[in-house]
């Protein structure tokens, strides 16, 4: 992953722990309302507690496993993750240009497509004027590597 994709991560943590007490405070303000077997507020919040420990945990179970790429050890000599490559399908002549990323990272409207799908396993580990092929659910799609560059 980037570096800009980790430092995002940390920081949608930090924001999650931030929300710890705002649910244990609407927690307490349930729980003074009385029989709790029917406090619909207890049970939203309570439920509204379990979303965010189960999103803080996938989001520190991430970090930990997160392996952060040098960008300045990046070649581009070949498609590989962080390398931004352009295009061109061979079968209606369309350039397209992305970069390659870590699937949390992906978000294809931003141009970041995510090292998982099968065009960017396609593309991943070959050069420049090669034309590679992506087998995907539509077919097999072929791509000539126009540009990689950092």
């Amino acid at each position: 992953m980037s570096q800009e994709g980790f430092d995002n991560l940390k920081k949608e943590l930090a924001e999650a722990l931030a929300q710890r007490p705002v649910i244990a405070a609407a927690i307490a303000e349930a729980r003074e309302k009385g029989d709790l077997s029917e406090n619909a507020e207890y049970e939203s919040a309570r439920e509204a507690q379990g979303l965010l420990e189960l999103k803080i945990s996938n989001l520190q179970n991430m970090i930990n496993s997160a392996k952060v790429l040098d960008s300045s050890q990046l070649s581009a000599d070949k498609v590989q993750m962080l390398t931004k490559v352009k295009v061109e399908n061979q079968a209606n002549k369309q350039v397209m240009s992305f970069t390659i990323v870590g699937e949390n990272e992906a978000d294809f409207s931003q141009g970041k497509l995510s090292a998982t799908t099968p065009i960017a396993k396609a593309l991943i580990g070959h050069g420049k004027d090669e034309v590679v092929e992506a087998k995907v659910p539509s077919g097999v799609l072929k791509f000539k590597i126009l540009e990689i560059s950092l």
